[in-house]
């Protein structure tokens, strides 16, 4: 299907938070930290905001996995078993075992297939919803694969760091540099959750998990341990926060009365390979979160996982 161009009016309300419930599929390295699992759980419990119709295991490459094959197969292990932990029925998918090898081929996998019929299903104006939460393989092969879903679906990314930060060294978005610029470069619709100096924002600590999630049930219990393991491996007897990044792309999603995060236009910013972006007022326009309201949306997260 040949790319069609959005005017800048369909862009504009697509790129407007949703007021009804929508189609969410979530890209994710679930395997990698637990703010994935979070995220997850949030989609979960939410039905009356989002339709979760998909869930596509991401590659990642750190001291958790020996590369990205092996980090996109624990990811879709990892989807495996929280789903065993909620009961629900979610479509789970194995996403690339390899980064792009370029900006013009694509890597094949379930996962982005997937993405490509999902999104062809749908329109400007009742697009896909696709939260990214990892490298963004995925999401670029899909792309690739298909162009004209880029006037189908809205990318909201977890990723780089805020616009005025020294540099955009950060996980996901070095992971897959061709990839990152791929999407921006493809014209979707695109919704930036920056890392440092936004999300970081989001932290939560141990004793907050335990009065507000520990002991209500199986899937908090199960969410609580993994949170405390995790950090026990680099912060055991010291003060710690945690950053629950992830869950900030299902909040976009739900933010239509503003209370989660604030936003606003600014021209798609083009990723680069030393790990900086360029800016040019030409580009179309993308949405950039610049601020988290921390308290209201761990409110919210909590009280829903605390009735799962």
């Amino acid at each position: 299907m040949a790319k069609k161009v959005l005017t800048t009016e369909q862009r504009l309300r697509m790129l407007e938070t949703p007021k009804g419930p929508v189609d969410l599929v979530i890209d994710t390295d679930a395997y990698n930290e637990i703010d994935d699992q979070f995220a997850i759980a949030y989609a979960l419990c939410a039905p009356e905001r989002v339709r979760l119709l998909a869930l596509c295991a991401a590659p990642f490459t750190n001291a958790r996995s020996t590369g990205p094959a092996d980090g996109m197969e624990k990811s879709y292990q990892e989807i495996l078993h929280l789903l065993s932990l909620t009961g629900d029925k979610v479509p789970a998918y194995r996403g690339s075992t390899t980064y792009l090898p370029d900006e013009q081929t694509p890597v094949s996998s379930q996962a982005a297939e997937e993405l490509v019929r999902l999104a062809m299903e749908h329109t400007p104006e009742a697009p896909l919803y696709v939260a990214a939460i990892g490298a963004i393989t995925n999401v670029a092969s899909a792309l690739l694969m298909e162009p004209g879903i880029a006037d189908r679906m809205v990318v909201v990314w977890l990723g780089g760091h805020a616009l005025d930060w020294p540099d955009n060294r950060e996980f996901n978005a070095q992971q897959d540099v061709a990839a990152d610029r791929v999407v921006f470069g493809s014209g979707v619709p695109l919704v930036i959750l920056p890392c440092q100096g936004v999300v970081s924002a989001f932290t939560t600590t141990g004793p907050e998990l335990d009065y507000w999630l520990r002991g209500k049930n199986s899937l908090c219990d199960y969410l609580v341990k993994q949170t405390v393991d995790e950090v026990n491996t680099y912060a055991k007897g010291k003060v710690w926060s945690r950053v629950i990044w992830d869950v900030t792309t299902v909040a976009w999603i739900m933010n239509w009365e503003g209370k989660f995060m604030a936003d606003k236009l600014i021209p798609t910013p083009i990723p680069q390979y030393d790990h900086h972006y360029s800016m040019d007022s030409r580009r179309p326009f993308c949405r950039y979160v610049y601020s988290i309201r921390r308290d209201p949306l761990f409110a919210d997260l909590f009280s829903r996982l605390a009735k799962a």
